[in-house]
């Protein structure tokens, strides 16, 4: 490419962001939480929702028990009660962005970090998922972000762990969240592949290059049972737990931020795509056409052609705690958080 061609094109990329970015200042709606903030050494729970009424309670139960007070979520056009519901607790700010997730996840995520969660810890969830971490009963949200600031990283690595149940997926379909929860017991990591952090053989190996590393055990990892089972080259590694300071940029991708340290030991996210009808769920979303990577449909059309799917297999293994998966090699462990840990339990 000449020098006059590259000079175009990112002059056209330049005018395209610089669009994409106006369009979306002109759709976010504030639905709720007129006057919210977040005091300085809390953790502010950023959550993408989309038709989550059915996670809602249990969500919150467990969150406000790792000590989150503030939750600001951003709506992409839910059609069950989840907003009206949302607008009814005084914990919550809601805004809406009614847009392709495909075209605008980056900017949806970001805004309420750099609307109500400036230099503040900003945890990034889905409703489906539940953060967890070695002390959390102990500890609490506000322990570890002590922890973490005391060695001057600004965020925590975390891998996801898909939760299935022994018995086929259109058997406990009808579950509750809570009652899945509890009967989604099991997790396989025996396909698992790992890559060095800073690995160019990482699709977005390029977003990662500012970020400092605390330890070089981290690694990002892919696969797992969804890829077993449904294909999917899916990226278990997040960084869901940021400090969103001056040089900080707020997950410019579903799996990370940009410009930070991040810290010495991961954490876990024990995730229940599977939980509910999620054959309808997915038949939704593949219609709706928004999603770039097309694993939506890819899962739908495994679930359509057998009945009895089940994740469960001879690999599977019971949920057990952290302590399992750091001697697996799926977690990182620190001795400076364990001494930590242990000073904290004096």
């Amino acid at each position: 490419m000449t020098q006059r061609a590259s000079l175009i094109l990112r002059l056209r990329n330049r005018i395209a962001q610089m669009r994409r970015r106006r369009r979306f200042a002109g759709a976010v709606e504030h639905l709720h939480g007129e006057g919210f903030h977040v005091p300085q050494g809390e953790v502010l729970a950023i959550v993408l929702v989309r038709d989550g009424a059915y996670y809602l309670d249990a969500f919150f139960d467990y969150y406000r028990a790792l000590g989150i007070r503030h939750f600001a979520f951003i709506d992409n056009g839910s059609t069950d009660d989840t907003i009206a519901r949302l607008c009814q607790r005084d914990d919550c700010v809601v805004d809406r962005a009614v847009l392709p997730l495909a075209q605008y996840e980056d900017l949806m995520r970001a805004y309420p970090a750099q609307t109500y969660g400036q230099d503040r810890w900003c945890l990034y969830v889905d409703m489906d998922e539940q953060f967890d971490f070695e002390g959390r009963e102990t500890i609490g949200s506000q322990g570890l972000t002590r922890y973490l600031q005391a060695q001057g990283h600004t965020a925590l690595m975390a891998q996801m762990l898909e939760m299935f149940p022994r018995a086929p997926l259109a058997d406990v379909q009808d579950l509750s969240f809570a009652e899945a929860l509890e009967t989604f017991a099991y997790y396989d990591i025996s396909t698992v592949e790992s890559f060095a952090y800073h690995s160019d053989r990482i699709g977005f190996h390029a977003l990662l290059r500012d970020n400092v590393l605390s330890s070089d055990a981290m690694q990002f990892k892919f696969g797992g049972v969804r890829g077993k089972v449904f294909g999917e080259a899916c990226c278990l590694t997040k960084h869901p737990l940021v400090f969103n300071g001056p040089q900080v940029v707020p997950a410019p991708h579903p799996h990370l931020s940009q410009h930070v340290t991040v810290s010495d030991f991961s954490a876990v996210i024990r995730h229940y795509k599977f939980a509910g009808n999620v054959a309808a769920r997915d038949a939704a979303s593949a219609g709706s056409g928004d999603l770039a990577h097309g694993e939506d449909r890819a899962r739908l059309e495994v679930l359509s052609r057998t009945e009895d799917l089940t994740l469960y297999s001879a690999d599977a293994q019971a949920w057990a705690g952290i302590a399992p998966l750091a001697e697996a090699g799926f977690l990182v462990v620190s001795q400076n958080y364990a001494a930590f840990l242990a000073g904290q339990m004096a």
